[in-house]
């Protein structure tokens, strides 16, 4: 814990130095007259402090008056203790706190706006809702206001519309996750549907209605009740929006991308490291960030809006505008359709600050079509120290508009039902979401008739499509009314009755009667648009199996969404919902001879299916893959089974490991050995002995003849130094072959080929023998290969015994010392003995990290040298290529195994000093390496390149090299994150001043001047 409050007090402390070397006037008369906005646009001030501070959320209600969260109590809630704090700022407090009014009272509330002279300058305040404490969303709806507050999503009636709640908030949702402030559940709105969106964050875990979470989109229907998970995954979302057609946008932290194209039910990347792998570990794979071109700015994207008017510039209209937290301005970036999905390609700054303060923090449209934006205004760039000094005076709010903006005059409440029903057809979103909502209000079910006509029979697709969404909000839909809409000639109303009839099969499985089931089905076969059977792939697994597999089987014959990018995951997820618990209903389909006549059911679907029955780790799984491998038509058909085979015992292994514990996770082995499978896979080896994938899976289930060839392949007397020998080596090294031990010592004392050799230490790298370390160490000694060493080192430094027989040699002077990296010299000091680490110490010195006023002198003593002379970009290029492009890329040059240092805050030179000088204060999450224990006793420490069912593969670093190692999760005994910078610490002590200032150069010029260079 000691080492963590340190990493946060050094961070802390150099935030303040930025803060001071950034002073300047920023008052709103100075922060507006420094602003740029796009071409055509002007910048205003709507309101600042005193009237508000630190605000989070902003919208409009149906008055347009501007209604704002004021986030007063971040970063710590009141009333709270807290019991533990990790490195990504996650706190465990002492208790949940009872909701509002009841709970602690914090200092957050819901204050409204209002200009009351009309000069487009807010002049007056009230507050909705005080003594809030952590609340970070608020919507419009139902009689009243929806609030997030967590843990609790709150409902605020207030039918008389006097601006004070009618009684205390009812508690509609409890769970949200309450451990960091900056990440909680955020950015609620209605969807079209009807639906309540919010989204969720990085560093916090939400467990609502047994639903367990971390990062994603969820979902609450205000009149059913019913609470859904729509998609799991993202970065830190703190945004979202829906397109034109109802498609959902979110945005993420993740440098180089601004959003993620959400689906109903999909897997999207998040960070592995901090969570682990996805909650369903059969999903085999996931959607990544929405492509995007010509990134520009810092990696934090905010408050994304789809811009839905015609106001600002027709241009501008449906593009994608967002806060760019870290680069302080808003940029606008054109969404491009692509097969199933969107990418996106940077448009242009809609505002360009020149105010390091600002802070972006939410976006929105107002009733005038202009975008509004809350500006945080602070100086930190970066998570603070919870304990310190927080300044909340400051928070502004601008309006982006057109040169001739008039105020906003509305009052939707008086308007009369059919003067709503028309503000369906209008160009301004606002205004059709804002008349949705008062017909929903007023429960006007009475349109349903008309609007039923206008979804069938209007010839814009837009009309069409707006109705369905305002029937849909009002509840006031049914299968038979979505069932006929399958033939709509609007693309996107076919795409929507298809979500809707699963939003019914939901709430009701037996809502779709078998005669509706046979037309669904009838449809899949025929449906020529993509973006349709998106959808029907995504409703099909909430379909019963019975209903769900004809429409899934019916794509599969059709063969014809293979080449994209989403299609096939999406079918996969669809059955695998289904493969368990309707696994006849999924056979039956999986044994027919045409399913071998698809790409997308023998090259995707198929191999799929059967990892997941492998892993099942049960009779009736093995039964189906025997009935699935007696299905296929020919050897060449079979010879593509095994190897999904072998990665579902992979994956059984860990579940078996993980549920039960590593001493049962042979079961699953031990079970195909035995089951009529585990025969078939002899007698496919006995016919077949060069094929790759039989002979690991006759391995792997310790069939003895198998192993004895792969033996003779690796250390026979007719061995020869080939790739196929390598590999059989590395394959007797993962699964711990002992046998392999003394003919391994023997390789590698050889003068047999290094890559030979390399592969060997991976058999002796599982061994505790005291002979092993002691061969090891002579080796060591006798080679000259800077990877043998270093591989060597790596084994010699996983266990006590082997360390200490290179202490005694590094004492006897028998090696040298200085020759040794310090970053392998640390693995030994995760054995946490201290006698060992004491010896280390002495031989090496401290290895802790450096002290804050240590770390400060040197930030002050660099600062000296960087401004003694201006450096040489160029030459600075060639110090980055020596000593930095091995772990970061700038403008494309160099490696991204550590973070793009492109889209960093590269202008901030305090930043980049705290950086090199202190690179363990604060870690980006993506980038903290991994520290494991395997169950024979080593440890490993690297960087997650992939973390999924079966193993951890990590990036391990030693003297400017990358090497990769895949570990399997049955072989690890613990787990933890290490609290150090895989940047060596001290590197900076070898650049003359010179050098670092040539450096510094280089790393804060623009892509333009770089490419010239």
């Amino acid at each position: 814990m000691f080492a963590r409050h340190l990493n946060s007090w050094v961070a802390s402390a150099i935030l303040c130095c930025v803060a001071q070397a950034n002073a300047q006037d920023h008052s709103p008369r100075t922060a507006l007259a420094q602003m740029i906005p796009y071409t055509g646009l002007n910048v205003s001030l709507v309101a600042s402090e005193p009237l508000v501070r630190q605000p989070v959320a902003i919208d409009f209600d149906d008055r347009g008056r501007l209604w704002v969260i004021q986030y007063l109590q971040y970063p710590n809630p009141e009333g709270l203790q807290r019991v533990q704090v990790d490195r990504y700022s996650r706190t465990k407090y002492d208790r949940i706190p009872d909701p509002p009014p009841f709970g602690p009272k914090g200092a957050d509330r819901i204050t409204i706006l209002e200009d009351t002279n009309g000069d487009g300058i807010m002049d007056a305040s009230h507050d909705f809702a005080s003594g809030l404490n952590l609340a970070t969303g608020f919507a419009f709806g139902h009689s009243g206001v929806f609030v997030l507050n967590v843990p609790y999503l709150l409902f605020y009636p207030d039918r008389n519309r006097d601006d004070v709640p009618d009684s205390n908030p009812e508690v509609l949702l409890s769970g949200f996750g309450m451990e960091d402030a900056h990440s909680v559940a955020n950015s609620l709105m209605f969807g079209p549907d009807g639906w309540l969106y919010g989204c969720q964050g990085s560093t916090v875990s939400a467990n609502i209605r047994g639903v367990e979470f971390q990062q994603g989109v969820w979902r609450y229907h205000p009149i059913t009740k019913q609470f859904e998970l729509f998609c799991e995954g993202g970065g830190n979302t703190w945004g979202l929006d829906f397109d034109s057609t109802g498609e959902l946008l979110y945005s993420t932290n993740y440098g180089g991308h601004v959003l993620l194209h959400g689906v109903q039910g999909g897997y999207f990347v998040k960070s592995f490291t901090k969570h682990g792998q996805l909650h369903n570990p059969f999903a085999y794979g996931y959607f990544e960030h929405a492509a995007h071109e010509n990134f520009q700015g810092g990696h934090v994207t905010v408050g994304g809006i789809v811009y839905q008017a015609d106001d600002l510039s027709p241009h501008l209209r449906d593009k994608y505008i967002a806060g760019d937290l870290l680069g302080h301005g808003v940029n606008w970036h054109e969404i491009l359709p692509t097969q199933s999905t969107v990418r996106t390609k940077h448009g242009g700054s809609l505002l360009t600050s020149n105010d390091s303060w600002f802070a972006p923090t939410d976006i929105t449209m107002g009733p005038d079509g202009a975008v509004y934006i809350s500006d945080w205004q602070d100086a930190r760039t970066a998570h603070p120290d919870p304990d310190a000094q927080w300044d909340r005076s400051n928070g502004r709010i601008y309006r982006i508009a057109s040169e001739n903006w008039n105020g906003p005059q509305v009052d939707l409440a008086r308007c009369s039902s059919v003067e709503l029903l028309e503000l369906q057809a209008h160009r301004n979103q606002w205004l059709v979401r804002r008349a949705r909502q008062e017909l929903v209000r007023r429960n006007e079910l009475s349109l349903n008739s008309e609007l039923i006509e206008r979804v069938i029979h209007s010839v814009k697709s837009s009309e069409a499509l707006e109705s369905l969404w305002t029937l849909s909000s009002l509840n006031g839909l049914n299968t038979e009314h979505l069932t006929r809409l399958l033939k709509s000639p609007h693309t996107a109303v076919r795409k929507w009755a298809v979500r809707l009839l699963g939003d019914f099969v939901v709430r009701d499985s037996k809502a779709l009667t078998d005669a509706i089931a046979h037309q669904l089905d009838e449809f899949a076969e025929t449906e020529p648009s993509l973006e349709v059977r998106q959808q029907l792939a995504c409703t099909a697994a909430l379909l019963p199996a019975a209903q769900a597999l004809p429409v899934i089987n019916a794509n599969i014959n059709r063969d014809i969404d293979f080449a994209d990018p989403r299609m096939p995951l999406l079918w996969w997820w669809a059955i695998e919902k289904h493969s368990v618990v309707g696994r006849e209903e999924v056979l039956k389909r999986f044994v027919r001879p045409s399913i071998w006549k698809s790409q997308l059911g023998r090259h995707f679907l198929m191999p799929q299916l059967v990892r997941r029955y492998a892993a099942e780790s049960s009779v009736e799984g093995l039964d189906s893959i025997l009935r699935i491998l007696h299905s296929a038509q020919d050897k060449v058909a079979r010879d593509e089974l095994w190897e999904p085979i072998q990665l579902g015992l992979a994956d059984s292994i860990q579940i078996n490991w993980k549920l039960q514990s590593s001493g049962n996770s042979n079961r699953s082995r031990l079970l195909l050995m035995q089951h009529a499978l585990g025969e078939e896979i002899r007698k496919a080896w006995l016919a077949d002995q060069e094929n790759e994938q039989l002979v690991r899976l006759a391995v792997t289930i310790t069939y003895e003849p198998a192993l004895q060839s792969v033996r003779q392949i690796a250390f026979g007397p007719l061995a020869k130094e080939s790739s196929r020998r390598e590999a059989m080596l590395s394959l007797l090294g993962q699964i711990g072959d002992e046998p392999s031990i003394s003919p391994a010592l023997e390789l590698i004392a050889s003068d047999g080929s290094d890559p030979s050799k390399l592969a060997a230490l991976g058999i002796l790298a599982k061994s505790n023998e005291l002979k092993v370390g002691l061969v090891l160490l002579a080796t060591y000694m006798q080679v000259s290969n800077p990877s043998i060493h270093s591989r060597i080192r790596e084994i010699l430094f996983s266990r006590l015994e082997y360390s200490q027989l290179f202490l005694d040699a590094v004492e006897e002077k028998r090696i040298d010392l200085n020759a040794v990296p310090i970053d392998q010299v640390r693995l030994m000091t995760q054995l946490n003995d201290p006698a060992l680490i004491a010896r280390v110490t002495k031989l090496w010195g401290k290895l802790a990290p450096e002290s804050p006023g240590e770390v400060l002198a040197e930030i002050r003593r660099l600062n000296n040298d960087l401004r003694a002379a201006n450096g040489n970009a160029q030459a600075g290029q060639e110090v980055f290529k020596r000593h930095c492009m091995v772990c970061h890329q700038l403008h494309g040059l160099g490696r991204s195994v550590g973070p793009d240092l492109t889209t960093s805050n590269r202008q901030d030179r305090d930043f980049l000093l705290a950086s090199l000088v202190a690179p363990s204060s604060h870690i980006r999450p993506e980038y903290i390496s991994l520290i494991l224990q395997t169950t024979d006793g080593r440890v490993r420490t690297g960087l997650t390149i992939v973390r999924d069912t079966v193993s951890i593969e990590l990036a391990i670093f030693s003297e400017n090299e990358v090497r990769k190692e895949r570990i399997p999760i049955s072989a690890i005994e613990q787990l933890k994150e290490s609290e150090v910078s895989l940047m060596p610490a001290g590197i900076y002590k070898q650049f003359s001043p010179e050098e670092l200032r040539d450096l510094f150069a280089f790393l804060q010029v623009s892509k333009a001047s770089a490419n010239t260079k």
